[in-house]
């Protein structure tokens, strides 16, 4: 499919560095941006509590060599797309109350990142920039002003307000990003509807899912960890966060169905480490596995689960992971929310911990042939290409309202124009 936009420069901004383990939009958005734009990917830059902190870790020490001049901490990933350590640090400001003080603070924060960004832009020879900013709030606030780009886009991927660190600024600040943004886009409905409570142009781009490594993984042998494990395997994969995800209806089911094991697979929170579940028999903690091997242990689940807790962080939050489960031919049974409402044909979705464990039971029964195809040719429509294509789209469409001001606004001066008025004076 022929790029809708091309031979841009692009500069991407937000929350995880490019070295996350973690499943990551920004960083997949900005690899489709990157086939036919050249990409700047800017990493998160050193605050001070991590400096303090963490000073002798191989991260931070290569943030030091950026800023300290002895590199210029940029990067080539592959062809059109670079990456670059910021060289500045950013003062750690989120314990001030809102106040003068803080925005005055913040808005140093921003100057500091924006100059780090803009010598990278000089260096690359970037000109006439997007600005794709992923849900960073704070440190890119004032980057549409700092760095002047001839487009900014923000990106929101989570209701990220319900948590504790975003919230107590964000709550004020985000929507003034978005309402200040000249587009806005969402993977979900819920949070493109969000958006345009603050900016009238705000869309629902979808979601994309990187097909390959499921496609890679249908002759994957069983991981020896999983081999030991008896009975059907109903899995997860994914941060085991009590915030998102519900220990009720994990307990239940494993109280409720002895003869299942449940197979968890994450990094867990201190709420996950400590609880019962650890204590129970069917409950297996597999811990966290390089992203590339994971794809082998859901093609060896029975059923996937997504047991999402229902709260402001997940009623509008797009699951990646349930394209991932689905590529792979895959049952999936999730809690039902208005974001997962696209799903219902091809994913079984729970109302409460009863009906987890009557939908489970129901899924083990439908993984012919024919069920697991429906399911990867559902996922194979979530690809990143159409997701970017459709924010592609909403630049072109920005780009045809600012002509048509324009246009209007030259009019408008023409007619109030003194040339115009002795002309209209002549002919009365």
């Amino acid at each position: 499919m022929a790029s809708l936009l091309s031979g841009r420069d692009i500069v991407v901004v937000g929350q995880q560095p490019w070295d996350t383990q973690l499943g990551s939009n920004c960083k997949d958005i900005a690899l489709e941006f990157s086939r036919n734009n050249r990409v700047l990917y800017v990493n998160s830059p050193l605050d001070r509590n991590t400096l303090l902190r963490h000073r002798r870790t191989a991260a931070v020490q290569s943030r030091l060599r950026v800023i300290r001049g002895e590199t210029d901490g940029i990067e080539l990933i592959s062809n059109n797309l670079w990456v670059v350590n910021p060289g500045e640090i950013v003062e750690s400001i989120n314990w001030l109350p809102a106040s003068g003080l803080y925005s005055m603070l913040n808005k140093l924060n921003n100057r500091r990142f924006a100059k780090s960004i803009q010598k990278a832009i000089e260096k690359l020879n970037f000109t006439n920039v997007i600005l794709f900013n992923d849900n960073d709030i704070f440190r890119s606030f004032h980057l549409k002003e700092l760095l002047s780009p001839d487009v900014s886009i923000y990106y929101s991927r989570d209701f990220i307000l319900a948590g504790g660190y975003w919230k107590k600024h964000g709550e004020q600040l985000e929507p003034q990003l978005i309402a200040k943004s000249d587009v806005c886009v969402a993977n979900s409905s819920y949070l493109a509807t969000y958006c345009k409570l603050y900016n009238p142009r705000g869309y629902d781009v979808g979601q994309g899912c990187d097909l390959t490594l499921a496609q890679e993984a249908q002759d994957a042998p069983c991981p020896t960890d999983l081999q030991r494990i008896t009975g059907p395997l109903i899995g997860y994969v994914g941060a085991l966060v009590s915030s998102r995800l519900d220990l009720e209806v994990l307990r239940y089911l494993s109280e409720q169905r002895p003869d299942w094991s449940i197979v968890l697979i994450g990094p867990e929170d201190e709420e996950f480490t400590n609880s019962q579940l650890h204590s129970l028999p069917n409950v297996h903690f597999l811990g966290m596995k390089a992203p590339g091997e994971l794809p082998a242990y859901v093609r060896h689940f029975d059923v996937c689960l997504n047991p999402q807790r229902l709260n402001l962080l997940t009623i509008g939050n797009y699951p990646r992971k349930v394209d991932e489960y689905l590529a792979l031919g895959k049952p999936v049974v999730a809690t039902r929310t208005e974001a997962m409402s696209s799903f219902e044909e091809y994913v079984y979705l729970a109302d409460n911990k009863e009906d987890y464990v009557h939908l489970i039971a129901l899924a083990l029964t439908q993984t012919g042939p024919n069920w697991q195809q429906q399911r990867r040719d559902f996922a194979a429509t979530h690809t990143w290409e159409n997701s970017v294509a459709k924010i592609y789209q909403a630049v072109l469409d920005f780009y045809a309202q600012r002509r048509a001001d324009r246009q209007r606004t030259a009019q408008r001066r023409q007619s109030a124009s003194p040339e115009n008025e002795a002309s209209l004076v002549v002919s009365i």
